[in-house]
Formats: C-alpha cells, structure tokens, sequence
C-alpha cells in the first residue's frame, strides 16, 4: 500500500484547508498559483512532447494516458491534464480541497477522480504521468515522500515536479516580501524546508529516477513569471525511471 512513514504535516494541511473555498479566484489569496500555473503547463507540455514524441502537436497530447496529480489542492493542474486528454487523479492531504476541486471539475464537466489522504497509503496503482508542484516543501519526510512517488510511476512514465529554491534570494521573495504584501498567504513557506536541485536530484537518484530536464520559474517586471535558466527561486523539472 505504499509507505509506512507519514509525509503530511496535520498543521500544513489544515493550513491549506482553510484556503480551500478560496482556491479558483484568481484575484483572491490564491492569485500567485492562477499567475504561475500557465508557466508550469508551458514546461508539462514541452516535457509530454519530449517524452512521447508521437504527442508533438496534438490537441490531446495525453489521450489514453493515466496522469496522477499529488497535492491537487483544489485541481489548479488536474483540470487542464484532463483537457489534454488523460485519465486524472488528484489525491490531497485536504480533504476540503478534494471536495472543492470535485465540484469545480463537475460544475465545468470534466471527470476527474478526487481522493483525500497520504499517497503512499492508498491503493490506486502506477501513473503515465505523476505531477506533484510546489508540495515537497510542505512534507515533514521528504525521502519517504519522493519514495512514494515512485512507487506510482509507471514504467515509461514520465514525473514533473516543482518547487522553491533555498537561497538568500528566495528567503528574502518568497517568504519575506510575497507574504507581507499578501502575493501568499502568510505561513505558506517555511524557507528551512526548502530544497535545492542538488539536494532534489539526490532524493531522485535515491528511488532509481533520473533527472531529464529542469527550467526555473523566475519574475521579471515586464514580462511576468516565466521558465528561465535562473533557479535561484523557484525551479521545475521533469524525471523518468533510471535505465
């Protein structure tokens, strides 16, 4: 059924339960996801197009595929992996999150299958593609955690995962600046739990996956949050099972 440890912190899933009604405004305190989530979807598409080359230029690149999306929140990124074709799970620590991202995705049409919980322990088998963005600062055991990730990665299948850098520029915008004019809500990071690629291409190598690619996420006035080579932020990549 997956690992025994617990990787969710009970005080960082009561902390996004409370956001949960607030989560699909775009403008309400959870406007930086809506603002970063087309960047991310810009990197998810280039790596679905990388990793199954016969996808390139297909409105339903993931059309008959499998796509787990962990720390779903209330299905920011499960509802787009569905319009590109996949069959969608989102599993979240929150249950508030899972019943608000249920009903959104009735309310627009889309099937997708929500559940509550850890997701080493519970029992729905292995992905084509595992999507897992900004959630492994949040978790307490971030080996048993990447662990279980690779447990539902499919042979093949292909893992895209983001999250905060830990450097001095990251600790004084994303924790100090974007929490105190309200970018996030304040107590959303904790900079000590941070990882950087070095540290993340560890876990991954740890649990037999090999990193493919990795673009930062990175702001400029102008021209927004866009992929970079610059990770001093924020950083997405994408990873496969080691041959």
């Amino acid at each position: 059924m997956g690992n025994a440890n617990t990787t969710i912190r009970p005080e960082e899933a009561a902390f996004f339960s409370k956001l949960a009604r607030d989560w699909w405004n775009p403008t309400g305190k959870m406007a930086s996801l809506h603002e970063v989530n087309p960047v991310r979807l810009e990197f998810l598409r280039d790596a679905i197009d990388a990793h199954w080359p016969g996808s390139a230029g297909n409105a339903k690149p993931l059309a008959g595929k499998s796509a787990l999306d962990i720390g779903c929140g209330a299905g920011l990124l499960c509802e787009p992996l569905a319009r590109l074709g996949a069959d969608v799970t989102g599993v979240d620590a929150s249950a508030e999150n899972v019943s608000v991202a249920a009903a959104h995705a009735e309310g627009v049409g889309l099937d997708i299958r929500y559940m509550a919980g850890e997701v080493g322990k519970l029992d729905i088998g292995a992905f084509d593609l595992v999507t897992c963005v900004e959630v492994i600062e949040h978790v307490a055991d971030k080996r048993a955690f990447i662990a279980d990730i690779a447990a539902r990665l499919a042979p093949g299948g292909l893992l895209v995962m983001s999250t905060p850098n830990r450097t001095a520029a990251s600790r004084v915008l994303l924790v100090g600046a974007a929490e105190a004019i309200g970018y996030v809500p304040r107590g959303t990071h904790r900079w000590r739990d941070f990882i950087n690629p070095e540290e993340f291409e560890e876990l991954l190598t740890g649990v037999g996956l090999e990193r493919i690619d990795q673009r930062g996420i990175a702001f400029r006035p102008g021209k927004g949050l866009h992929l970079s080579e610059d990770t001093s932020i924020n950083y997405i990549l994408s990873a496969r099972h080691a041959p």
